[in-house]
């Protein structure tokens, strides 16, 4: 999944840029920098039904994300938990933590001015506490390190009113540039 990150979805086009000088009306202000990077990283060239094997799940999970900062190797979003992310009792999917972390993963990967996201080699998410329905949660990858061929990103899961921990998640990923056999 991890080589079609860039293709899926685009939450983030209404987000404002500080650094933008003015735009039409109603069109996306200009691109600069890592929080740039990170939008063009999570905005769709083309549909799911363009992409062999993609489905539109992604685009139904990343839904309401909002990306609150961005900056080399470093990427801060946060959402709410929606009936559509949560299981019958209310509590945040696991599967919707794991997709998250793939895909903000990737994101880290593109703020850190790396050209692509790679292949998921591992994501390992590690459970601590729920979220529910209502609750607001503060999202944080950083880049721990990108070799030659291996990058490393952690993912902080957090309750935003709290701060207390819900998730932490690993994502490594191969980063190394495909040869031409």
């Amino acid at each position: 999944m991890g080589h079609i990150h860039h293709m899926l979805w685009r939450p983030f086009h209404s987000i404002p840029d500080p650094t933008a000088t003015s735009s039409p009306a109603g069109a996306p202000p200009p691109l600069h920098g890592p929080a740039d990077a990170v939008r063009r990283t999570l905005e769709p060239i083309a549909s799911p039904a363009d992409i062999l094997g993609s489905t539109p799940y992604y685009a139904f999970v990343m839904s309401g994300v909002r990306l609150d900062s961005a900056e080399h190797g470093r990427v801060l979003c946060s959402f709410v938990v929606t009936p559509r992310h949560a299981n019958s009792q209310g509590y945040l999917l696991s599967g919707v933590t794991a997709t998250l972390a793939d895909q903000l993963g990737a994101a880290v990967f593109y703020s850190s001015g790396i050209g692509s996201s790679g292949v998921s080699l591992e994501i390992s998410v590690s459970y601590v506490d729920t979220a529910t329905v209502g609750e607001e949660i503060e999202v944080e990858g950083k880049l721990l390190r990108a070799g030659k061929s291996v990058g490393v990103v952690s993912i902080d899961f957090r309750k935003k009113r709290t701060g207390k921990l819900m998730a932490q998640a690993r994502h490594t990923t191969y980063l190394a540039v495909s040869s031409k056999l």
